[in-house]
């Protein structure tokens, strides 16, 4: 049995079938991790969307941006962007059921006896393990309930509280906590957010840091798979930090990481986010020990 994770789908399903083929993947003994935006951008969000609901038994799925904003646009909360490949999965028969079991996802997953955490985006400096679960567990109760849910769609979009406080309630808390998890890169060490910048490391503005090189930051030792930064094409020197979005969508590659050994699989996309056909396959891969934890 192997427990893999893989990058930021964003409707790019043939590279996931390509990786899976490659590591033999097993639905009845093995699982899969997945970082979250699963859909949209790519040419096949309804297909991907469907696949993993037919793997559903043997998938670990933490909720990004994309799939925020899926489950506002099924709401008719937020309109559509041009760029967005959503309309197919609210237009289809069995879209109701999609969205029902994906607003149903995790906002973190976290194996206790890994020691290993999964986000989409990151987890703020200034908290905990323990916290984040807590506040993880909010926004997750708040998907699930009828009442709270179109409230808390509604609500979700803004940048602002851009940091953390206790004494937050309400939608501006729910906010506050989706946008650590879903949409983070730079913070100050409090947690203050930049949600502008989104490039490479070297790129934060005057006093913030990727959220994961604070030296104060209360997770350190713990480790923690994420996606959402293509920019990093999943290169993190940290110690215990794993980047696994490296731009299938944008022309680069999807990446899946056997969780336990840390050895990496990637197959090649072009620009569209299909399987970039090749004279060799199209299938590289890297070896690295575990993290220490």
């Amino acid at each position: 049995m192997a427990t893999y994770a893989a990058g930021d789908l964003q409707g790019c399903l043939e590279p996931l079938k390509c990786l899976l083929r490659q590591v033999a993947f097993d639905p009845a003994l093995d699982r899969l991790w997945l970082v979250g935006d699963l859909v949209n951008r790519g040419p096949q969000s309804l297909e991907t969307l469907r696949f993993l609901y037919g793997l559903r038994d043997s998938l670990v799925c933490v909720l990004g941006n994309h799939d925020l904003h899926l489950l506002a646009a099924g709401q008719n909360i937020e309109r559509m962007k041009k760029s967005d490949t959503l309309r197919e999965i609210l237009e289809a028969p069995d879209g109701p059921q999609l969205l029902e079991w994906l607003r149903r996802q995790k906002l973190m997953h976290y194996d206790e006896r890994r020691e290993v955490a999964m986000v989409h985006a990151g987890i703020p400096p200034q908290w905990s393990l323990r916290k984040a679960l807590k506040c993880a567990e909010e926004v997750e109760s708040a998907l699930r309930d009828d009442n709270l849910f179109p409230a808390y769609l509604d609500g979700m979009y803004g940048n602002e509280p851009a940091k953390w406080d206790n004494d937050l309630k309400g939608v501006p808390r729910l906010r506050v906590i989706t946008n650590y998890f879903t949409r983070m890169r730079f913070c100050t060490p409090e947690g203050k957010l930049d949600l502008k910048s989104k490039e490479g490391l070297d790129t934060a503005p005057p006093g913030y840091k990727p959220w994961f090189q604070h030296k104060e930051r209360k997770t350190r030792g713990l480790r923690i798979i994420f996606g959402h930064w293509a920019a990093l094409e999943g290169n993190v020197r940290e110690p215990g930090i794993c980047a696994l979005d490296t731009g299938c969508v944008w022309g680069g590659s999807l990446t899946l990481m056997n969780v336990d050994s840390g050895e990496r699989v990637s197959c090649k996309c072009d620009d569209h986010g299909n399987v970039l056909p090749t004279v060799a396959p199209p299938i590289q891969q890297t070896s690295s020990a575990s993290a220490p934890r």
